[in-house]
């Protein structure tokens, strides 16, 4: 598994997304207060970005339609997103935020 570094720890405020693109792949990375998580950042639902959206609890929310996403797994928690987004490994070394797009959970 090839991690690529997305950002810098220091970067990320807590539950505000940033949104990278690593070798050609959308990532929203976010930072709450159970861990540093990836989730592939084009909702399931509208292809629109999801880092423009807002998060609570560990759950992602698309801006357009209201769509949620857990940022753990990728699942939707309702409509009228019906599939899950993809989620990234992440590993921190130092200040630097790593992801790994070529392994998705």
């Amino acid at each position: 598994m090839s991690f690529l570094r997305a950002c810098a720890l220091s970067d990320l405020q807590e539950d505000v997304p940033k949104r990278v693109d690593l070798n050609g792949v959308p990532v929203s990375i976010v930072r709450t207060g159970e861990g540093v998580f990836a989730i592939n950042d084009t909702c399931s639902h509208a292809n629109v970005s999801l880092s423009e959206g807002e998060v609570e609890d560990c759950m992602i929310e698309c801006w357009l339609h209201g769509s949620s996403f857990d940022l753990r797994t990728g699942k939707p928690s309702g409509l009228p997103a019906t599939k899950p987004v993809a989620v990234y490994p992440v590993k921190i070394e130092g200040d630097d935020v790593l992801v790994s797009v070529n392994q998705e959970s």
